[in-house]
């Protein structure tokens, strides 16, 4: 089996380039306290270039509306946009837009592509994604907002929370339950319903680790949505009654790679400060990096970033060349792996600064409190954990009279059984 990571010098030129727009013209961004409209009218002539680069929306196909990179070049462009918060949005590749305009595009009629994705990919319009409840969070065959066909309308109620950007979406996509006595994973559907529409209220944003203060209509926010007879047409369904499991996970899969890999950009960007920390830092009679704890830390962390980016490449790899069906097994692995190695590494790079780094005067004290959800969304470590080893013991099977195969008396037995007449008449010229 070859598997092959490398990429055409065209392509190479694009990932340099867009090193350079982060440095020159992201990075500065990101210390500036923005409102939503500040910062659409500050990205606004950053887009132009990603579009004149053929860089916008790049996780989807060409005749999706994408540029067709496939996963393991998107990859490699994701590990770049994830060294920042505000890079995915510049590049149209910003989460929940981003898996919204999958499903749209592989779920959508033409109507709704119409008027939906297209607004989408276009960045004219922003999206959420609605399938998380208080009582049902990583187990989505739990979901109890529903919605019943009432003529040609959907009557749609319930509670959803966690929910990014509900607050400035000009559309939401609702994971809903229509088929209720159906198998649990067939239960569901997707609808959309535009902001706005009586009976669908923003209750509020959530106080969460990575922000227990948020101010209302903030890009990346997380919201409490509730539902009370909200009416929309039949056909706002995505595609199929009862389809939405599987839709969710077209959406889901290429999504938790996406995220591994910017992880893998965050936490390079946390390693690039634990050692230029360590070069200048003194302490006990020498910088830091004469310290073999901040060594061990050093070679530890550049270990466990390129397990992660070789993981990672290798799932894209999968996913281009056998489809995302074939990856489960490999993008669990780099869900829960990805988010540790990202906690760890910022963890040591806080360390090394101690209270420079505990301090908001340095980034990574709220890269820290960020990094910790990468262990719950998209599916908790446990859950993944759990997929991994499941796939992992189908390729084993018990010894049917439960001794093990590698028990040694009885290997003993059946060696001595199969080579006798060599050691009997090894042992009569003694």
């Amino acid at each position: 089996m070859a598997i092959d990571f490398s990429v055409e010098p065209e392509f190479q030129e694009k990932l340099d380039w867009i090193s350079e727009l982060l440095r020159e013209e992201i990075y500065p961004l990101e210390v500036l306290e923005l409102t939503h409209p500040q910062l659409l009218e500050l990205v606004a002539p950053l887009r132009e270039r990603v579009v004149a680069q053929e860089l916008w929306a790049p996780h989807l196909d060409r005749e999706l509306g994408g540029q067709g990179y496939g996963q393991v070049k998107l990859g490699l462009i994701h590990e770049l946009l994830g060294r920042s918060r505000i890079a995915p949005f510049v590049f149209g590749a910003q989460a929940p837009d981003s898996g919204n305009s999958e499903i749209l595009a592989l779920n959508g009629n033409e109507e709704q592509k119409e008027r939906w994705l297209y607004p989408l990919l276009a960045g004219e319009k922003l999206s959420c994604y609605a399938m998380t409840e208080p009582g049902a969070g990583a187990d989505p065959t739990q979901l109890s907002c529903s919605a019943v066909l009432d003529g040609d309308e959907w009557v749609i109620n319930g509670d959803k929370w966690f929910i990014t950007n509900a607050s400035i979406a000009d559309f939401f996509i609702f994971m809903l339950v229509t088929e209720p006595d159906a198998a649990p994973h067939q239960r569901a559907s997707q609808i959309i319903v535009d902001a706005g529409t009586p009976g669908l209220n923003v209750v509020r944003e959530l106080g969460t680790l990575e922000d227990a203060h948020p101010r209302w209509g903030t890009w990346d926010n997380h919201a409490v949505v509730e539902l009370r007879d909200v009416r929309v047409p039949a056909g706002n369904i995505l595609g199929e009654r009862g389809t939405g499991f599987v839709q969710a996970q077209q959406r889901l899969g290429p999504g938790r790679m996406h995220h591994a890999m910017r992880w893998i950009g965050q936490a390079q960007r946390a390693f690039d400060m634990l050692c230029e920390r360590s070069l200048y830092r003194k302490a006990r009679g020498g910088v830091l990096a004469d310290k073999q704890t901040i060594q061990n830390w050093i070679a530890d962390s550049a270990v466990e970033l390129e397990a992660a980016r070789l993981m990672t490449l290798k799932a894209a790899w999968i996913m281009d060349t056998q489809g995302s069906r074939a990856a489960r097994k490999e993008i669990s692995m780099i869900k829960f792996w990805g988010a540790k190695i990202l906690h760890d590494v910022i963890d040591r790079a806080l360390q090394a600064h101690g209270s420079f780094g505990y301090s908001s005067d340095m980034p990574l004290e709220e890269m820290y409190r960020y990094a910790r959800a990468a262990r719950i969304y998209d599916g908790p470590d446990e859950v993944h954990r759990e997929t991994v080893a499941r796939q992992i013991l189908r390729e084993y099977e018990a010894p049917a009279d439960e001794v093990p195969t590698e028990h040694i008396p009885t290997r003993r037995a059946a060696s001595e059984k199969r080579f006798a007449h060599v050691l009997e008449q090894v042992a009569g010229n003694a």
